[in-house]
Parts: structure tokens; sequence; C-alpha cells
């Protein structure tokens, strides 16, 4: 689905060819913002003349309005709930896109058989990665002969929803942060330029109303250069003071969108895209130049040699490539094109100042989509950009690829979180310091207007120490490692991420300020536990690996064990304080192996008779059983025993007779015993999806009857300074 208006979308610097949706929005909002709107009392035929106008104008929030108006008098009719859901998809709101796109194809499917395309694609946009893929594979399947273009599309778009899910479980060390209220505003904020390590050129409207276009004032609404600079002496890193008007070079006008300024590689040349609005109110987009000469700088001039001729040229970069410098820039010209947007190039001559006539960067790096906002590392020979051409997590992602101009390898989809859902572009790196960078998303949590993903917003990605867990999973009585086993690692949270081992060793990316549990997971088998913390770890540290082994122990049905310190006062079935830690112990037992179930065995000291002791004995193996529940553990996986009396594991009486309390304190117990192995009950895990887990208490798990803690013949991993603690 193509997305040239994504953009311009929402008054940022536009790439055109399409009209300016939230300009025409707004310029329909005076009906809107009247007490007595005259197109709501309309009759039917009339309201939907008046928004198909709307529509066929671009202005989809006020057709949004009427076409729910009209599909309350009408609400079976297929072609008001398609319009609504191509208004959704062009505001971005992929919520009710997906919701609308899926109602029309349930109820005229042979009418709209690309919906559940469509459909598709808002679900991988809201990070739906399951759903998306059941929704392709359903277009795939109920179009056999049809459709051989989008059905192409859907597989590779499945081949991004399975690369999302695993680049979501295994995160780049990377944080990202809005970059906040005095830069960002509801709406759209683009192309972040960093000048050095304190301050931030960008584009923006800066407004946080629903602004009118009035002609007559365009400045009211156009976008802009602003500039912040970082804030100093706050312990929050990397927040912003108030945006301040950009007036180097007075570059702002108050009649047309300017954006994408970037400076040459000597500062003596800055360029910037100019976009200007049609009579139809159609935008488009030109790439002008400004020199600094005798301490000023020049009027802008529209660049020629062929860069400006047709169609729309905007995001102007430019950087070395070896000796040269290389102006890149994205345009959707026909002529050899690969379609959509492409990235193109021109070699600049320093000493003519001229530009040679531009060259597509090639299918390396284009594909038949949009690839947009370039961006050039020369330190890395790099160059990063946006494309929803490629196996993308959302709709546009950042990639990178090694070489320039015209001859790439590498090409690498920079992951999460860089990526998201959601349209991810104008990635840049800052010039100094750590590789700390910038991007432009309208991924949740970004300041919205209408929706929470209608609009985009500067976002600071903030590098993080390289951490990982790299470890085995070994048979402990054997010491081989053991194959096909799925590794589980949960935080805190019940952040819940997988590793599937062939070999029986794994890797997980790990973040600083969490603690995390790794247990694994095999049929016929028990898994101890690990915990790697990293709350101590600072920014600023250096990247590590702590290497932890996790050990299985074969599971033999219908030998007890005991998990020591489960009282009882006398006569009593209610659990004493002193309890609740070793019964904890069982509770992470079973959550980390789940497809166990155990039988609870309930005993008492001698004292009273059999009836008397069987009753006690049955209810303090439920109050166990009630324990277990109320900590998540399914009811079906307990089975209650109460055998009184019987099999004391400590005389009651001393040998001369006398009574022996502590012997009845122990007698008074509790005992558990693996009874079933259902591989039907063991867990597929869902790496995409968040888990649940209590807090996380030491596990002792005796073997063998023994009060001896699972574990206590593995090395010791503990030095100082470690983030591995062993359980």
């Amino acid at each position: 689905m193509r997305k040239n208006w994504l953009l311009f979308v929402l008054a940022t610097c536009m790439v055109a060819t399409q009209p300016d949706a939230q300009a025409q929005s707004m310029a329909k909002e005076k009906y809107r913002n009247k007490a007595n709107d005259p197109v709501k009392d309309l009759p039917y035929e009339k309201k939907l003349k008046w928004a198909d106008g709307l529509f066929r104008e671009g202005s989809y929030f006020n057709a949004i309005e009427y076409y729910k108006q009209l599909k309350q008098e009408q609400p079976r009719l297929p072609y008001l709930t398609y319009q609504l859901a191509e208004c959704s998809f062009l505001t971005r709101d992929y919520v009710q896109a997906a919701a609308y796109y899926q109602e029309a194809y349930a109820t005229a499917k042979a009418l709209y058989p690309e919906t559940k395309f469509k459909e598709a694609e808002m679900l991988k946009m809201q990070g739906k990665y399951d759903d998306a893929i059941a929704a392709f594979n359903q277009f795939i399947k109920d179009n056999p002969k049809t459709f051989k273009k989008e059905k192409k599309r859907a597989k590779v778009q499945i081949e991004g929803c399975v690369m999302a899910k695993n680049s979501i479980n295994n995160p780049q060390p990377y944080t990202l942060k809005n970059a906040g209220p005095n830069v960002n505003s509801s709406y759209t904020e683009s192309a972040p330029y960093p000048l050095g390590d304190t301050g931030l050129l960008y584009s923006t409207m800066r407004q946080n109303q629903v602004v009118q276009v009035d002609k007559r004032n365009p400045g009211a609404y156009v976008s802009r250069f602003m500039v912040s600079t970082k804030q100093r002496f706050v312990n929050d890193v990397d927040s912003f003071q108030w945006g301040l008007d950009f007036k180097d070079g007075n570059f702002n006008t108050p009649r047309s969108h300017v954006g994408n300024g970037c400076y040459s590689p000597g500062g003596d040349r800055f360029y910037f895209t100019r976009c200007q609005e049609e009579d139809s109110m159609e935008v488009v987009c030109k790439i002008y130049v400004s020199k600094f000469e005798k301490a000023k700088w020049t009027e802008p001039k529209e660049l020629g040699d062929g860069i400006n001729e047709e169609g729309s040229n905007t995001h102007p970069y430019i950087g070395k490539v070896g000796k040269k410098e290389i102006l890149f820039f994205s345009s959707n010209r026909k002529l050899q094109s690969r379609g959509g947007y492409d990235i193109w190039y021109s070699v600049y001559d320093p000493v003519k100042g001229t530009y040679r006539r531009p060259q597509n960067v090639g299918k390396q790096i284009n594909t038949t989509q949009d690839e947009q906002t370039p961006y050039y590392d020369s330190r890395v020979n790099k160059l990063y950009f946006s494309s929803d051409g490629w196996v993308t997590m959302g709709g546009f992602d950042v990639f990178s690829a090694d070489g320039g101009p015209s001859r790439y390898t590498n090409l690498t989809n920079l992951g999460y979180p860089i990526n998201g859902p959601a349209d991810d572009i104008y990635y840049i790196k800052d010039p100094v310091g750590k590789p700390d960078a910038y991007v432009v998303s309208n991924r949740i949590g970004s300041m919205a207007l209408k929706n929470p993903t209608c609009c985009d917003d500067i976002w600071r990605i903030q590098s993080e120490p390289k951490l990982r867990a790299i470890g085995k999973v070994v048979y402990r009585a054997s010491g081989e490692l053991a194959s096909e086993t799925v590794v589980k690692m949960l935080d805190e949270t019940g952040d819940l991420k997988t590793f599937d081992s062939p070999d029986g060793k794994f890797s997980f990316n790990t973040g600083r300020g969490h603690n995390y549990v790794i247990t694994a997971d095999k049929a016929g088998y028990t898994s101890s536990r690990l915990n790697v913390n990293t709350t101590e770890v600072k920014r600023t540290d250096p990247d590590d690996d702590v290497e932890v082994t996790i050990y299985l122990d074969e599971i033999i049905k219908e030998q007890p064990f005991e998990v020591h310190n489960i009282y009882y006062d006398f006569d009593k079935a209610t659990l004493r304080p002193e309890s609740v830690a070793s019964l904890d112990t069982l509770v992470n037992f079973m959550k980390d192996n789940p497809s166990l179930s155990v039988e609870i065995y309930s005993f008492t000291d001698s004292k009273g008779d059999n009836p008397y002791n069987q009753k006690l004995s049955q209810a303090r193996a439920a109050s166990v059983m009630e324990y277990l529940k109320n900590n998540g553990i399914d009811e079906g996986r307990m089975m209650p025993k109460a055998l009184g009396k019987e099999m004391p594991a400590a005389p009651n009486r001393t040998a001369d007779g006398k009574d022996n309390p502590e012997g009845r304190q122990l007698n008074r117990r509790t005992q558990f015993r693996i009874v079933k192995d259902d591989a039907k009950s063991r867990i597929i895990y869902d790496s995409s999806k968040p888990g649940n887990i209590d807090d996380q208490q030491n596990l002792r798990i005796p073997e063998d009857n023994s009060t001896e803690e699972a574990g206590d013949n593995e090395p010791d991993m503990t030095a100082p300074g470690s983030r591995v603690n062993k359980k």
C-alpha cells in the first residue's frame, strides 16, 4: 500500500504529488466549529456528496465525521464502511482502519476483496503480528488467481511480522525518549538535524490546536525551522529548552513550508526543502541551497542541473563519500525510477559549484515502494534511509547499507527499538560523542492531535551498553548439552522472552535496570533457575557479557519430595507465616515447569483418632492448594491427598514414652510428588507477547528428600561485581 502521503500529512515539509491532508482538514474545520453545522442537516444524498468532496480534497478528518453521520442512517451500506476505513488509514488511525476494513470485508467481500490485505497491514502497524499473519494468509487463500502483486507483497509483510517478533524478543541496546513538549507539538515535527551535541534544528508548525487554513494568512499553519538547545544542570538527560525560530539565513517564509535542512561538510552551504501549495492545495517540493558569503547567507536558490527537473524532490543530505561531496535526496521522478520515491545522488564539484546529473542509487537500496529521508555517515561509510518496500516491522523502517554512492552491501534493518510497528523516518546520528541519534516516529507515546498514531514526533535514541546473557543448558547428571530446549527469560514486569535452542546454547540481549530470571523448558525435565541483575549498570558502563548455565534434572514420577518449613499450629489447617516463603518456591517451580502436575500430601501428628486426623490433613492440603491457586497455579495441576497420621517423619514420643513436641511438629508437614508430565500442557511461548510472573524469590527445591539446595554443586558465579546471582 503506497504511502506517499506520509511525509506531508499533518503539515510537515511535504513530499508532494498529493493533497496536503491536514491542510485540507483544517480548511473545512470552520464548518464543524460552528454551533449550527449546515452540513449535518442536509438530506442524505447531498451530505454524501459533501463527504465525498472532502475525501477527494484530502480533508479526511472532516470526511470521517460526515461518513459517520451517514453510517448512522445507512449502517449496512458497505461503501460508507470502506470510505471510513480509507479515511482512517490516511489519517494513520490503525485501530479504526483495521476495524472498518474488517467490517467491509465481512459485509462485501466480493465488492472489496482487497480489504483483507489492508486490514492485515493495519494489524501489523499496531504490532498485532500474529493477527496480521493470519489475515495476510487469509487474503492469499481467498484470491488464488488474482491480486498477484498484492499476494507477493503479503508474503513480504508476513516475513516482516516474523522478523518483528524476533527483533522485539532480542532488542538492540538503545532507549528511545520523546524529545518532549518543548520540541514536539500535537502536529508533526520532522527533519531533526543535530547542531553539535547541544542543539537541534528541526521543522514544525508548533501548533497544539486545530488550525484553520486561510490563504490570506498562510504563516499561521506553514512548517518552519526552529532550533532548541539542551537544558543544562538538570537530571533528565537529553531534555530540551523551548524551541525558537531559526533566524540564521532567514530561511523561513510565511508562504512556504520549509524543512529538511542540512549543512555541507565545510559548513558554507545550507540545503533545505521548500514546499509550495498550488491552487488545488497540491504540494510540490524543491531543493534549495544558500551559501555563506561575506559574513552572511545568500538568498536561497533552487538547485538546477536536473535535480528539481520533475516530480517532487526533497530530503537533501550532503556528505562525503571518500573525497567527493555527494548530495543525496529523495524523488518520485519517473525516468530511471524503480517506483514510488527513490533515493538519488549527485556529485558536487566544489571548484565549479555545479552538480552532476542525478543518478539512482540502485536496486540495492530502492524498491518498487518508497525510500526516503537519506542520511550518510562518512565516519563509517554507511547510508541510512527509511523504506516501506523492504522487510519491515511496520510501515517505514530505518535501514543502513555499507558503501556508496552507487554500490552498496550489507543492507540491514536497524531493528527494535529504533524501528517499531508504526512509521520510523529521518534517522540521523550525533556528529560527536556516543552513537546517539534521532528518529521521527508516530509510535505510541507521541503527542497526538486526533488519534494516538496520527502525528510524528522527534525521538531521541540513547545508546546503551550492550549487555548479553550467554549460556548453555546441560543435563545435570551427564553434563552434556541439552538439545531442542526452549530457554525463557522474564523480567520483573512479567515481560517474557524466549530462545529456541537446537543445540543447548542460547543468548539474550538484556537491558539496564532489570532483574531477569532465566529457566529452561524441556519435556521430561525440571529446570534450575538463574538471576541476571542489571539494576546497578550505568549508561556509561562498557559492553558486558555474562556466561550462565541452566541445569536440567530428569523427572522421576511418583518420587516424593518435600518443601521444608511448611508448618501448621496444633489442631489448625491455617498456614503459619514462616510457611509462605517455602510455598513460594513451589509456586515458582510450578510456573517454571508448566507441564507438571503434582499430588499434595498433608500429614498430621498422632494426637486424635484417625477420622479426626484425616479431616485435618485434608483441610491442610486444601489450604496449600488454595495458596498455590491464588498465586496463579491452575487448580487442575494439583491433587490434594490426606494421609493423616500415617508415615510419620519423626517419633511422636521419645524412647521412654514421653511426648516429643519437636517430632510432632515435623510430622505436621506437607510433601509433593510429581505424577504427570503432560506434553500437551506445555506452554507454547509467544516471544512477542508479555508473560506473567510473581515477584522473584529464591528457589529451593530439594532432591531425593534431602535438605540440600538444588544446584549446590554448580560452580559459584557470584564473584563481586557479577550481574549473576545463582539461586
